[in-house]
């Protein structure tokens, strides 16, 4: 195979999950962001939801996850993938203390991280005794990072109620800021060149902000069809977009690269 074919062979996308962790605020619902370290291999300097790939160790915690609903163990997978990855860089922690079952409270998690090690997450969750709270997440979305990126994911977009009283906070490694949004004033912040977000956060943000409240998302995201997203790059005779299928139910199917900021 020629050096040329081979530059172009897509490379395997590797399984990730996002959490997108949403509550009532009073300009309406806000989502928890974090604001990526400039020196992130991936959408260095850009606000993102919390998330990253899916690590074996996630894989291990199968039977740490709440599952009345019986599903599959990749399932499950992504989903603790997404609430350790939240409470790694954002301090938020989607989980219940074993035996009483109740949701942890702000006071509860720092009790919790004062007592046992959270630099490891599998040790930490087994140690404090707590069920992670996979049954609250619902599927919001699925997109793969296009063929011509030379780092791809396959990510699995998640939706969650975030815990009443818990204190978000950047880890200051691979976030370097924290803060809870509406998706309008994220994206009138992108358009305004003050705030940087990759096409499909921009996209799932415009999806979000169509509820205006939680409960509304979650209902919403319950009923919804998830159609698989990779966006394609197109040149039409108004410029080059981005386009994506009709299907998957984001209000458009193209959008100018012009408004796209790059991961």
């Amino acid at each position: 195979m020629s050096e040329r074919a081979e530059a172009k062979t897509p490379v395997t996308p590797i399984p990730a999950a996002t959490l997108l962790v949403a509550r009532d605020g009073p300009q309406g619902i806000e989502v928890l962001m974090i604001v990526r370290h400039d020196a992130s291999g991936f959408a260095a300097g850009a606000c993102v939801f919390p998330g990253g790939k899916v690590d074996t160790a996630d894989r291990a915690l199968i039977t740490a996850a709440a599952n009345s609903d019986g599903l599959a163990d990749e399932v499950l997978a992504y989903r603790i993938a997404a609430i350790r990855e939240t409470f790694e860089e954002g301090g938020v922690l989607l989980a219940r203390a074993k035996p009483s079952g109740a949701m942890l409270s702000a006071a509860a998690l720092r009790d919790l991280v004062g007592r046992h090690d959270s630099e490891n997450f599998a040790t930490f969750v087994t140690n404090a005794g707590l069920e992670l709270a996979t049954d609250l997440l619902v599927p919001f979305a699925h997109w793969i990072t296009p063929k011509f990126s030379p780092k791809r994911y396959d990510t699995q977009f998640l939706l969650a109620p975030a815990p009443p009283d818990q204190v978000a906070i950047h880890d200051g490694r691979e976030a370097v800021e924290v803060r809870w949004i509406t998706p309008a004033s994220a994206i009138e912040a992108s358009d305004q060149r003050k705030l940087k977000l990759v096409f499909a956060t921009r996209m799932n943000l415009a999806k979000l902000g169509r509820s205006r409240t939680v409960a509304e998302a979650i209902e919403a995201a319950r009923h919804a069809r998830i159609v698989t997203v990779s966006p394609e790059i197109v040149d039409t005779p108004a410029g080059q977009v981005l386009r994506i299928p009709a299907e998957a139910d984001y209000g458009l199917t193209e959008l100018s690269t012009s408004k796209v900021q790059r991961a």
